[in-house]
């Protein structure tokens, strides 16, 4: 059973819903921040050279099995897979899917060298957007994140400011050249990092949205 404290977000004190709503008028904010809270997240160890393990995590998960180095496959706001290591994963899927799904990835590689668990609840996720996002996160993290080498489908794992986070590039807008991130930090560090991203941004202009799964 889930400690219920565990089923809150750890972000609810900082009434985010109450504040995407004073902020939904709001126009020309830099940045946009929202948390993507209770997402779904498998650690999925395996080998990547068992020519037998990328056709049993399809088979489960719908999506490939990202080999090259800090590379993302899926769809970023339903089931998608993000590469830690040469043999390791993390599978994220919408509130609620991930213990069905990590049943599934368990009967397709229990013949396999491969471990499968359920970790969702040691993160939380903030999306950060906007056209000044790429500026704001810059000033924390050492990661290089020019669109040259850094875009979407695109992660990594560094630091923002002080917490260790996971960052995956989520999208790009065509038109205005700005970027989407999930940042993926640990509950503790939670309320940090959205302080923190909120100072980074004040210069731009910081707009509270409304949460998505």
């Amino acid at each position: 059973m889930v400690d219920p404290y565990l089923r809150q977000s750890p972000l609810a004190h900082l009434h985010l819903d109450a504040r995407a709503a004073n902020d939904a008028d709001l126009v020309g904010a830099g940045l946009r921040l929202s948390e993507r809270a209770h997402l779904g997240m498998i650690n999925v160890r395996g080998v990547a050279a068992d020519p037998a393990f990328a056709p049993a995590f399809k088979k489960a998960t719908g999506v490939e099995l990202p080999t090259a180095a800090n590379t993302t496959a899926g769809k970023a706001d339903g089931v998608h897979a993000i590469w830690l290591g040469p043999d390791e994963w993390l599978v994220i899927t919408p509130p609620g899917r991930e213990h069905a799904l990590a049943d599934k990835l368990r009967a397709a590689t229990k013949a396999l060298h491969a471990a499968v668990t359920v970790t969702g609840e040691a993160r939380t996720v903030i999306r950060v957007a906007g056209a000044n996002a790429r500026d704001a996160i810059a000033k924390g993290c050492p990661l290089d994140l020019h669109p040259r080498v850094f875009g979407p489908g695109q992660c990594g794992q560094t630091i923002l400011g002080r917490a260790d986070m996971l960052i995956h590039q989520t999208a790009l807008d065509r038109k205005s050249g700005a970027p989407s991130y999930d940042v993926f930090v640990l509950r503790s560090f939670a309320e940090y990092a959205w302080t923190w991203l909120e100072d980074a941004g004040r210069e731009y202009g910081v707009q509270v949205v409304a949460a998505k799964g």
